[in-house]
């Protein structure tokens, strides 16, 4: 009998990489139908917690140079999905939120994004936690 292939260091890294490649396509499917790209849904799924935030917070949170955030953003406001208010406790920045049509679009788009995503059953709840952890970690180990 074959004795069993070491695991490599990368496998991880690898799972990982192939889980999200494989997430991020199944999820661009189920925005495309809604006539949304994954960049412009990160947006809304961020300002869906009502507090508005910062360009600089959103950028990191959406996963997106500034630049391109900035340019997304006019989109949104175009659309009256978003809006923008000077922050009340830093009147030199801007606070992006949801309009109530922007509302009304990230429920649509939650909807539809929670019907197409496979679940694991209980080990959703596992899955998030070991994730969260692993972030964390890594965001450690970086300011180390």
């Amino acid at each position: 009998m074959p004795s069993p292939t070491p695991r490599r260091p990368d496998d991880l890294v690898q799972l990982l990489t192939r889980a999200e490649r494989l997430a991020a396509r199944r999820l661009q499917g189920v925005l495309e139908a809604e006539g949304c790209s994954l960049d412009a849904w990160r947006v809304p799924a961020t300002l869906s917690d009502g507090e508005g935030h910062h360009m600089t917070g959103l950028a990191e949170a959406a996963f997106l140079p500034p630049p391109t955030l900035t340019k997304l953003v006019d989109q949104l406001v175009d659309q009256n999905l978003v809006h923008r208010r000077v922050d009340p406790f830093d009147r030199r920045r801007v606070l992006a939120h949801l309009t109530e049509r922007g509302q009304e679009y990230w429920r649509r788009l939650d909807r539809a994004v929670r019907a197409g995503r496979p679940t694991l059953g209980d080990g959703d709840d596992l899955l998030r936690s070991l994730l969260g952890r692993l972030a964390a970690t890594l965001e450690g180990a970086a300011h180390v």
